[in-house]
């Protein structure tokens, strides 16, 4: 005879792996380094700045 399964720990640990590769995707997809996003920052700032100096004063 076989064992009976519980139905909902099977539901929760399927809903748990889901959300554990969601995650994981999400973190491939957005993630960034705290360096990254400072450098980020860094350079749109200089962009900005180039294209402030750039503008013709009325």
């Amino acid at each position: 005879m076989s064992k009976p399964v519980n139905l909902n720990q099977y539901r929760k640990q399927k809903a748990r792996a889901d959300k554990r590769s969601r995650a994981d995707q999400n973190a491939i997809r957005f993630g960034q380094t705290k360096e990254e996003k400072q450098l980020d920052r860094a350079r749109a700032d200089k962009a900005r700045r180039d294209l402030d100096g750039h503008k013709a004063e009325e």
